[in-house]
């Protein structure tokens, strides 16, 4: 809808910070060293973003 767009910007905003969290952790894990918690941090906020992703697109 053109009038709501809190929820768009929000979710927007989340992927940004998604693919951000992503370089990160791809540059942390390329120059020190794999690190289990890293990742699964990014895989919680991944999954965190899909669901603002699909809650966005149903409402």
């Amino acid at each position: 809808m053109p009038g709501s767009t809190n929820g768009s910007n929000a979710t927007k905003t989340m992927g940004v910070v998604t693919v951000g969290g992503l370089v990160l952790v791809t540059a942390y894990t390329v120059a020190l060293g794999s690190n289990g918690w890293l990742w699964f941090g990014w895989v919680v906020l991944g999954l965190i973003t899909l669901g603002m992703v699909v809650t966005s697109k149903s409402t």
